[in-house]
């Protein structure tokens, strides 16, 4: 069976290309690198072409409102449409825990707008929503860092490694449409300003962090409820601890 991963390449595209290639199927993955991109539409059909399945976990380049929300707009009719040429029988898209909750921030509307792209096409698909990722700590750290301090929520998160992540895609891949959307989140919920002390304690960080339950994040104010997954959520097994002592100063 031939499955096409769009964002191929990339932190969880590279991990579920070698997680599904390991089951024996042809797996392609795509990339603008590779001569396939759906900004552009640029070799999609050649790409898809006799393709059951399609991954996709390709994210904006740009995180402002509107490159962001072009970007998932955009990429997404054209692969739909390109899907639908060529009678793809499964859709499975990565989206974020929180997605409908957080319509404050550009980022978040972007990634409503490609939900609702694919749950308005006529492909049988399945929209796998992760909460937010370990290796994403260090991001956040820069993205809210000024001078030697970083202001952060107390809000809680349910955060998750991404081989975790990709796990949860390549079985989402391989199962049959649900037609909805599928939870995943790892097994701590721990508040954002508690869970970067503890990273910049394990990576010698000397910055300090700022508890601030009104501060934004992607420009969005949280509760313990935006980011933290619902009923029925299927739980991960790596914990934050296990993977700052194997993973975070690599």
């Amino acid at each position: 069976m031939k499955i096409v991963v769009i964002g191929g390449t990339g932190l969880i595209g590279a991990k579920v290309v070698n997680n599904l290639r390991q089951t024996g199927h042809e797996v392609v993955a795509a990339s603008p690198s590779s001569g396939v991109n759906t900004l552009t539409g640029e070799g999609l059909d050649d790409a898809l072409a006799g393709t059951a399945i399609v991954v996709d976990v390709a994210n904006s380049p740009s995180f402002e409102d509107s490159a962001v929300l072009h970007f998932f707009q955009t990429a997404g009719r054209n692969l739909l449409a390109a899907e639908q040429k060529a009678g793809v029988r499964h859709h499975v898209a990565l989206s974020v825990v929180g997605t409908d909750r957080m319509l404050a921030s550009g980022y978040f509307r972007g990634k409503m707008a490609q939900e609702n792209l694919i749950t308005a096409s006529s492909i049988p698909y399945t929209i796998v929503r992760a909460t937010q990722f370990f290796e994403f700590v260090g991001g956040i750290a820069h993205a809210n860092t000024d001078g030697q301090t970083i202001r952060l929520s107390t809000a809680l998160l349910q955060p998750i490694a991404s081989d975790d992540v990709a796990r949860a895609v390549s079985d989402a891949a391989l199962a049959e449409p649900v037609n909805g959307i599928v939870e995943v989140a790892g097994p701590d919920k721990i508040g954002l300003d508690n869970l970067m002390r503890r990273f910049l304690k394990e990576t010698n960080d000397p910055r300090e962090v700022i508890s601030d339950p009104k501060a934004p994040y992607f420009g969005a104010e949280l509760n313990d409820q935006s980011l933290t997954p619902g009923e029925g959520v299927h739980i991960a097994a790596t914990h934050f601890d296990e993977w700052l002592k194997t993973s975070a100063k690599k």
